[in-house]
């Protein structure tokens, strides 16, 4: 019996129309264009201003395209799953809301919840059901309306997210040597202070003093973040790198999660790789949580062909961080 494995076989996205710049931005708060560039790398970011729509509309939206590339039966879809840390409501799942839209009539539902690295790690999770036989065709769809949950007037944080969704269709086959290869993920449970929603949880629920006090919004150290996401996207995709072979001259992307410039140098660096070897959207899409990596494969999809090397890698709150290698699985013109 051959080995199945999972890949990738289209991409979808969807990005709000209304387009935050530095300049409207600064007329909000106390920061300007060279601060911002200087600092993080982000000229502008899309946000979902429409009253009444969350991020299941962007996951929607997203999943809609990919269907629509991929010429895919609906009705052939197995499971449907949606990460993002910005769910509609607490519950229902934002995936249940996603398919219901969608009119899935033979496939199931749920969220996925790791910050940041939500993406990288459900394709790993999508990927092992898909080998382990049971499935043929999952959705991946990373979203997340990070404009919900930034204080507009906190300088320090409300520069740095955009709105946004990606989807993937992940499929199986029998092909050797493609698709999902290998993954290297850990969590260090000491972040919790850095980075957090302080409010709206089990621990500490709704009341006025949690919105009086503005503690519904995302909190974050940013120098400590800063520090340990270097460290650990870098280190991550050197040990991906070292156990797969993987060089300078045979990686053809690393797609990292868009939190900072600076990061996304120091992980190029810590490759020797030139940063046309690295998947870069920041600078107007800002960072759109576990959309990020799935929107940069969106937009290089042209780019690139059956075979190359992708190194993905990413970092988020609870310090959930890691990096997988895939192997592309078509021409993407």
């Amino acid at each position: 019996m051959s080995k199945i494995n999972a890949i990738i076989t289209g991409v979808g996205g969807y990005v709000p129309d209304y387009v935050l710049n530095n300049e409207e931005l600064s007329r909000m708060v106390d920061t300007n264009d060279e601060w911002i560039m200087t600092r993080v790398g982000i000229k502008e970011r899309r946000i979902l201003t429409e009253e009444g729509l969350g991020t299941s509309y962007m996951a929607r939206k997203a999943a809609k395209q990919l269907l629509k590339k991929t010429d895919v039966d609906p009705d052939t879809i197995d499971a449907l799953i949606v990460t993002t840390s910005t769910a509609d409501y607490k519950f229902p799942s934002t995936a249940s809301i996603v398919l219901g839209k969608l009119g899935l009539k033979n496939a199931f539902a749920f969220d996925y919840w790791a910050a940041c690295c939500g993406f990288l790690y459900t394709l790993d999770v999508a990927g092992a059901m898909i080998q382990s036989g049971r499935y043929k065709k999952i959705i991946v769809i990373g979203a997340d309306k990070m404009s919900s949950v930034i204080d507009y007037k906190d300088r320090s944080t409300c520069a740095l997210f955009g709105d946004g969704a990606a989807a993937v269709l992940l499929e199986a086959t029998e092909e050797q040597d493609i698709g999902v290869m290998d993954s290297y993920f850990r969590t260090d449970g000491k972040g919790l202070p850095f980075l957090h929603i302080k409010a709206g949880g089990s621990v500490s629920p709704e009341t006025h003093f949690t919105v009086d006090h503005r503690l519904h919004y995302l909190y974050q150290e940013g120098r400590t973040v800063f520090r340990y996401a270097v460290t650990n996207m870098s280190d991550d995709c050197a040990i991906i790198a070292e156990r797969n072979g993987l060089t300078k001259d045979n990686i053809r992307f690393v797609v990292p999660h868009q939190a900072n410039m600076r990061i996304i140098e120091a992980v190029a660096k810590r490759l020797e790789l030139s940063m046309d070897q690295v998947m870069v959207n920041i600078e107007h899409f800002g960072n759109t949580s576990a959309a990020t990596i799935p929107l940069a494969l969106w937009e290089y999809e042209d780019k690139l062909k059956k075979g190359d090397n992708l190194i993905l890698t990413a970092f988020g709150a609870g310090f959930v961080h890691g990096a997988s290698y895939y192997k592309w699985a078509y021409d993407g013109k």
